[in-house]
């Protein structure tokens, strides 16, 4: 006798594609779509701002000290128009173009009541910290490029020497000493409408220093 054989049936398990686009799908899509609204806007004019300085004027930028604004102009730079002051610096014989929106790294020279408060200043008794000159010097920088009045004129007084012996000095702090005094002499010079020397003849005698010892 044959035995029968049992034929399997096989089911035919048909899929269907789901019309539910991929997580990796969704997720083009929603780049693509966004990309579609991203619009490049471009800049055509800087930022409007008042002009506060007029030409002729005479300003302090903290790290280069006393200037002239000898020009109010304009320029196109990539496509944006920028508005701008020209500052001659007259110690560095440099010039700077200072965009009239960062004019806050500006400031006006000071008044003669300021100066009248720098001289009694550097009368007044030096406040040496008892610290590292490492850590004191970065200080005095710092008070220096600062471009505040009353900082530089005690950066003066504290580094002031009554002589110009080398031994009473160090070459860095003769250095800092120079580059202060340099830029308060300006201010004064600036303010009080006098000529270099007698300016300095000021300074020196608030500071009890001898009339020929002068930063080289």
């Amino acid at each position: 006798m044959r035995k029968k054989t049992k034929k399997s049936k096989t089911k035919k398990v048909s899929k269907k594609k789901s019309s539910k686009p991929s997580k990796k799908e969704i997720f083009v899509q929603k780049g693509s779509a966004a990309d579609e609204k991203v619009t490049i806007k471009k800049i055509k004019k800087q930022p409007t701002e008042k002009k506060i300085y007029n030409v002729n004027d005479h300003v302090v930028y903290p790290k280069h000290g006393v200037g002239k604004i000898i020009s109010v102009e304009k320029a196109v730079i990539g496509d944006i128009d920028i508005n701008f002051y020209k500052v001659f610096i007259e110690k560095d014989k440099l010039t700077l173009t200072i965009p009239i929106n960062q004019q806050s790294n500006l400031r006006h020279i000071s008044s003669t009541n300021q100066i009248n408060k720098c001289v009694s200043i550097l009368k007044s008794k030096p406040k040496i910290k008892r610290t590292m000159w490492s850590r004191r010097s970065q200080e005095y920088e710092q008070k220096i490029n600062s471009g505040k009045i009353y900082e530089l004129a005690e950066v003066v007084r504290d580094l002031n020497k009554n002589s110009n012996a080398i031994a009473d000095q160090s070459y860095s702090e003769r250095q800092l000493f120079e580059k202060a005094y340099d830029r308060l002499q300006s201010e004064f010079q600036a303010v009080l409408k006098v000529s270099p020397e007698d300016s300095r003849k000021k300074m020196d005698k608030a500071l009890g220093r001898n009339q020929d010892l002068q930063p080289q």
